[in-house]
């Protein structure tokens, strides 16, 4: 895969395509937060979506999924080198032989370069059966090997989305085409290296056989394939040569040694140039053709979400219904918008015969009121976007039991201020088991114990004063 800034845009439409297909199996997820997130960033429908992907993505640790799979993906590489070392080496063995018997050049050439060049031309045909492929069964393999790595019904969904996002580019053959040719090139340059080795410990005796061909066929044959590695420096034996290399002669150790270069020169010009080239080509055109990666938006799955993100049609609050283990959590604050310096409270579900449990209200802080609708609840989320206080307070009944729409919004309210705090009013705040409920649900979401308050009153004092008072934060449990 290419690096820098082609890599991140390709990481960024991996993960939008690993979302949409999750979406597409198991429904949409519950993205309210990310979607005022988005829109409070602007810009078009296309970074919209792939900025909604980055969102959930780091919630959903897809992020992790993404490297586990880059990870496993350089290990599968890593399988696939060492099997070409070694089927290199093995091709050398075999084509040479213990020394004991001669070598038949024509056999030995077929066996270090037939397979290669059978699999190069099927690949050059590929272009014109039209294969998304690209008729790379290695390129396949490769990938076959990753789905293999992967664990989990997520971890699945990352190769599915890379195939189907490089096979729209059209980059998806270049990709798998540059895996195969690098693997022939390993390959052949391990066979190289074997029959040098060999070559150079051993007394091999190399000859020509045939019972229907004449050896002038031999001749020209050996000729012609010999033509261009000469051009490139590689020895050629003369014709006599050739026609003495007939096994019913001896021949002298000085045309051995010919025939070994001619045979390395072969490899070479016929076995490792092409791939090389063919593999340069390759990782060019996947480098390009990923350079001008773009979204589908016409895709399902993106097509809906053109309304979602849309001012008009954004949706606040939780949608979905409640799932075992699910928990919001408090983030980690990543948000560049400037705070405002105001210390404010807010009640949450607060009922109407409840006095108000800020009375009188502390100086220097803002009443914004009571969320109550989903409407009030879209406002003070979309105020607060663009208007982050300092301190923010939120007041919970505490005689009422904790649900998980109430914990989301909590969160929310505290990823939109510098500082937050929840406290709780009613004659259970102290006491109660529904205190004890709150806590729990407030610490596993990832709230601190010196930001739930029992103590109405010392919670206006932390409100505006901005020094929290640990005897503040004790409840019924802690006294013990």
């Amino acid at each position: 895969m290419p690096e820098g800034r082609s890599m991140q845009d390709v990481q960024a439409h991996w993960l939008a395509e690993t979302l949409r297909l999750r979406e597409a199996l198991w429904g949409p997820v519950e993205d309210a937060a990310e979607v005022r997130r988005v829109r409070a960033d602007g810009g078009e429908l296309t970074r919209k979506i792939l900025l909604r992907a980055h969102y959930l993505g780091q919630r959903e640790q897809h992020h992790e999924l993404l490297i586990r799979w880059r990870r496993g993906a350089r290990i599968a590489l890593l399988l696939l080198a060492l099997v070409a070392m070694v089927a290199g080496g093995a091709a050398a063995l075999g084509a040479l032989g213990d020394g004991t018997r001669p070598v038949n050049l024509v056999l030995a050439l077929v066996g270090t370069l037939g397979l290669n060049l059978l699999a190069l031309l099927f690949w050059l045909m590929s272009f014109l059966i039209g294969d998304s492929a690209g008729g790379s069964w290695l390129g396949e393999s490769w990938l076959w090997l990753t789905r293999k790595l992967a664990r989990g019904p997520d971890a699945a969904l990352v190769p599915r989305a890379l195939v189907g996002l490089l096979a729209r580019n059209r980059s998806l053959r270049w990709l798998l085409g540059a895996v195969s040719h690098g693997w022939w090139s390993l390959a052949t340059g391990s066979l190289l290296l074997t029959l040098l080795a060999m070559l150079s410990a051993r007394r091999y005796q190399f000859n020509w056989e045939t019972t229907v061909l004449s050896p002038d066929a031999f001749v020209w044959l050996t000729s012609a394939l010999g033509w261009l590695p000469a051009r490139l420096g590689f020895p050629m034996p003369t014709e006599a040569m050739i026609r003495a290399s007939d096994g019913l002669q001896q021949v002298p150790d000085a045309t051995q040694a010919l025939w070994s270069g001619w045979l390395l020169g072969c490899i070479v010009v016929y076995g490792l140039l092409p791939r090389l080239i063919c593999l340069a080509l390759s990782a060019w055109r996947t480098k390009a053709r990923l350079a001008n990666l773009e979204l589908d938006v016409g895709l399902p799955g993106y097509a809906e979400l053109r309304e979602r993100l849309a001012p008009s049609s954004e949706r606040s609050g939780i949608d979905a219904p409640e799932q075992p283990g699910y928990q919001s959590r408090v983030a980690p604050h990543r948000h560049a918008a400037s705070i405002t310096g105001e210390h404010v409270a807010i009640g949450i579900e607060l009922p109407a015969d409840m006095p108000p449990p800020l009375a009188p209200f502390p100086a220097g802080a803002i009443d914004l009121g009571v969320l109550d609708s989903r409407s009030e609840r879209k406002a003070m989320l979309e105020r607060l976007q663009t208007q982050r206080p300092q301190r923010l307070l939120m007041v919970c009944d505490a005689r009422q039991t904790p649900d998980r729409g109430v914990i989301a919004l909590l969160v929310e309210l505290t990823g939109l201020a510098a500082e937050a705090a929840v406290a709780f009013a009613g004659s259970d705040a102290r006491d109660g088991t529904r205190s004890s409920a709150w806590r729990e649900r407030l610490l596993a979401a990832g709230f601190t114990i010196e930001q739930i308050h029992t103590d109405i009153t010392e919670a206006a004092q932390w409100l505006t004063s901005g020094k929290p008072a640990l005897a503040a934060n004790r409840g019924p449990h802690d006294a013990a």
